[in-house]
């Protein structure tokens, strides 16, 4: 699928407006790229350091299945490799290379950093721009003494189908806006409150036939 129907496309853009949280530009102690397909997470973290917003990175993330092909080493690994190639100086970037799931991003990256011996109050957690929602209150249930914020590359709805494809979007969009629900009964995250008409756009995606991501 290159192209939505507009009621599909319409339904797609509020889940993504749900997601992704726009927070402005804050100073930290620390940047956590969290591991993924998407490389631009290292390329959008390396800016930030290099605008200082923090003095020091992790990045934080195995390999999954979907992800195997294209970083063989480890997702943290990758982005530590593109993060330095961008002029991100070797000794400001550290890797949790073993976290498969954002509860591990969070936890792992936690105890690396007290072994360190970093102290943090703030972080700026980097990510998907459509998985800010669900990162942070995966931050705030297993680190919540931590400031956290988000921030993503400056990607539109459009210009992450451009580079993904239609079908596979909005099939994740469908995916997160679930678990934003299924993870919190879970324990997994805070609870987050899911407004009425995202609800009722998650459902109609839900019965077109989006359910490739659903838990």
């Amino acid at each position: 699928m290159t192209s939505l129907p507009d009621t599909v496309r319409a339904d797609a853009v509020l889940l993504w407006d749900y997601h992704v949280l726009r927070h402005p530009p804050r100073r930290a102690d620390v940047g956590i790229g969290l591991g993924s397909h998407d490389l631009g997470v290292a390329d959008h973290a390396a800016a930030l350091f290099h605008e200082g917003r923090f003095p020091l990175l992790v990045f934080t993330g195995a390999t999954a299945p979907t992800t195997a092909t294209a970083f063989p080493h480890g997702e943290a690994v990758a982005y530590r490799e593109r993060a330095v190639a961008l002029g991100v100086p070797d000794e400001a970037v550290l890797v949790e290379p073993h976290a498969r799931n954002t509860g591990e991003n969070i936890a792992l990256t936690r105890r690396l950093l007290a072994e360190h011996g970093v102290p943090v109050r703030a972080a700026t957690l980097i990510c998907k721009p459509y998985q800010q929602r669900r990162a942070l209150a995966t931050c705030r249930k297993h680190w919540p003494e931590l400031t956290a914020s988000c921030s993503a590359a400056p990607e539109s709805f459009d210009d992450y189908l451009a580079v993904l494809g239609a079908e596979r979007v909005v099939n994740m969009l469908v995916g997160e806006t679930q678990r934003m629900t299924v993870y919190a009964e879970r324990g997994f995250t805070t609870t987050q409150e899911v407004p009425s008409e995202v609800e009722a756009a998650f459902g109609r995606l839900v019965r077109a036939g989006f359910t490739a991501r659903l838990v």
